[in-house]
């Protein structure tokens, strides 16, 4: 059967090989194309543009077979009408120029979509939703974002009757690396929460495929979040 085509968003970001330092690059962690390609799909990295718009993002999804929305920095809070916590780091406006557009997109178009982490945080903001700005001070621990650079590990009880809950069963331990969360998911359902009444994972039941999940899927070897994808996209 002939491999799908799955576009991976990822970042320019300055990066050093051999004798050249900081070099603009686009880059991704390689865990993402792992579990793309070993699901049997071809991986496209999908670099940013800070003029992104509808049409280019139509462009780029018209030979794609699928999307994933990847993980990141956070949105910027102007994009949901929100005045910035000081916690909130430095914008990105070309991924979030793309990605947006990428996410109405999709959905318009009814590509098969994953999104993790950050992308969970764009599709809800491109469909209208608000984001939770900085989870510890609600919840009072910094288990999901223990310190830089290392990945928090928490359950997720996913709802019964979601796809999610079908593909993972009723709880998951996660790998966890976030300090915001979404709020609002106009046209999303909620699929999982952890413990501290976090939103964990949403979906689209209208959608053949349109998943979001708060963890980091592609830092693990469990593939079935990446196989159902590849499943969606044939």
């Amino acid at each position: 059967m002939t491999r799908p085509v799955i576009g991976i968003t990822c970042y320019v970001e300055p990066a050093s090989r051999g004798d050249w330092v900081d070099q603009p690059s686009a880059l991704l962690p390689h865990d993402y194309v792992r579990h793309v390609e070993q699901a049997g799909a071809i991986a496209l990295l999908v670099p940013p543009r800070a003029d992104a718009d509808e049409d280019l993002a139509r462009a780029v999804l018209d030979r794609l077979d699928g999307l994933i929305l990847a993980g990141g920095a956070d949105v910027a809070p102007g994009r949901y009408g929100a005045t910035p916590h000081p916690s909130v780091q430095e914008p990105r406006p070309d991924r979030d120029a793309l990605e947006l557009a990428l996410a109405a997109m999709s959905r318009e178009v009814g590509l098969p979509v994953l999104g993790i982490c950050r992308g969970m945080q764009v599709m809800a903001v491109e469909a209208g939703g608000t984001l939770e700005q900085h989870v510890p001070d609600r919840v009072g621990h910094d288990r999901h974002s223990p310190r830089p650079g290392v990945y928090g590990a928490h359950p997720v009880h996913t709802v019964p009757g979601t796809r999610l809950a079908r593909l993972i069963g009723d709880q998951e331990l996660t790998a966890s690396y976030h300090h915001q969360s979404v709020l609002a998911h106009p046209g999303y359902v909620p699929a999982a929460w952890a413990d501290d009444g976090t939103l964990e994972a949403m979906e689209d039941p209208a959608a053949a495929f349109r998943l979001a999940v708060q963890w980091h899927p592609e830092t693990g070897q469990d593939a079935r979040l990446f196989e159902a994808l590849v499943v969606a996209c044939r």
